[in-house]
C-alpha cells in the first residue's frame, strides 16, 4: 500500500511520517501531483497559518488536486480546517470540501486559554474512522480555530463550547486533533484510516 503525505509549508509532516513508520508503513512525502493521485491513501497534515498555506497550495495547483482525489484522504489539524469553505484566520477562502466555516475560539472564562492545547475527549463518534471503543477516549489538540458542529461532524469535543473534533464526507476524513501525537488511541485511528 502506498501512502502519500502531501508535502507543503506545514509543520507536522515529519511527526506523521514517524507515526506511520511505527505502524510499518513507509509513506512518501511529496508535492508531485502524479505520485499523490497514484497513492492508495493520502494524508493532508498541517500546523501553520491558513492564508499563507492556501496561497502556497494554489500556487502549486495542489488545491484543485485535493478536490479531485477519489481515494481516502485524511486531513489533520490545519489540514482539516483548510478542507472547509472559509476560515476566520486571515479571512481565508479554503478548499470547500466541507461546506462549513472555521471560527476563532473566543474564551468565555478566565481559565479558557487559547490555543486549546492538550488532551481532551471524543464524544458522539461516528464514521468508520472510529469505532465504539473510541467514545470518551482522550486525544491531543493544539489549535486556536475550530469548526462548529455541522452535518459532517464525525466526533465532538467540548472546549469553550462543543466543536467538531472530526469530519467525514465521502472519501474525505479529517481530525482537528493530532492522531500522530495521541498515543495508542491515535495509532488506532491511523490504522482504521489505513484499512479503509
Amino acid at each position: 500500500m502506498e501512502v502519500a503525505i502531501i508535502k507543503y509549508n506545514a509543520g507536522n509532516i515529519y511527526s506523521v511520517d514517524y507515526a506511520l513508520k511505527r505502524l510499518g508503513i513507509n509513506p512518501i512525502l511529496t508535492d508531485d501531483p502524479l505520485r499523490i493521485k497514484q497513492a492508495d491513501k493520502v494524508i493532508f497534515p498541517g500546523v501553520g497559518e491558513a492564508l499563507t498555506t492556501m496561497r502556497y497550495l494554489r500556487e502549486r495547483h495542489l488545491d484543485q488536486l485535493l478536490l479531485d482525489l477519489k481515494q481516502p484522504v485524511l486531513g489533520i489539524c490545519l489540514g482539516m480546517q483548510l478542507m472547509c469553505q472559509h476560515s476566520e484566520e486571515g479571512e481565508t477562502a479554503c478548499l470547500g470540501i466541507f461546506p462549513t466555516d472555521v471560527k476563532r475560539f473566543i474564551p468565555q472564562k478566565l481559565e479558557e486559554k487559547v490555543p486549546h492545547m492538550g488532551w481532551n475527549t471524543l464524544t458522539q463518534v461516528k464514521s468508520e474512522l472510529f469505532n465504539g471503543d473510541l467514545e470518551d477516549q482522550f486525544v491531543y489538540f493544539v489549535h486556536s480555530y475550530y469548526v462548529p458542529v455541522n452535518p459532517y461532524t464525525a466526533a465532538i469535543t467540548d472546549y469553550v463550547h462543543p466543536f467538531s473534533a472530526a469530519l467525514h464526507k465521502d472519501n474525505y476524513y479529517a481530525t482537528q486533533f493530532h492522531p500522530e501525537k495521541s498515543g495508542t488511541v491515535g495509532e488506532l485511528i491511523l490504522k482504521n484510516f489505513l484499512s479503509l
